[in-house]
């Protein structure tokens, strides 16, 4: 796995997509800032469509990495 901004910031969204707990949670409210700067893939919709490096930190942020 290495850093790179445009897999770190599809995966964030992807988790924050299918995690976050409702309209009025914290993780909703990232999820819309997100979208201020990050205009998604009609093709990016489920863990299946990230590439492996952003499949790892998916998977990391799923594993507890989530931070507030």
């Amino acid at each position: 796995m290495y850093w790179d901004r445009f897999d770190i910031v599809e995966a964030y969204f992807i988790y924050l997509m299918e995690y976050h707990e409702g309209q009025w949670s914290n993780k909703y409210a990232r999820l819309s800032k997100m979208y201020s700067y990050f205009k998604p893939s009609p093709m990016l919709n489920d863990r299946e469509s990230l590439s492996e490096n952003s499949r790892a930190i998916y998977d990391n942020l799923v594993n507890g990495g989530y931070r507030k």
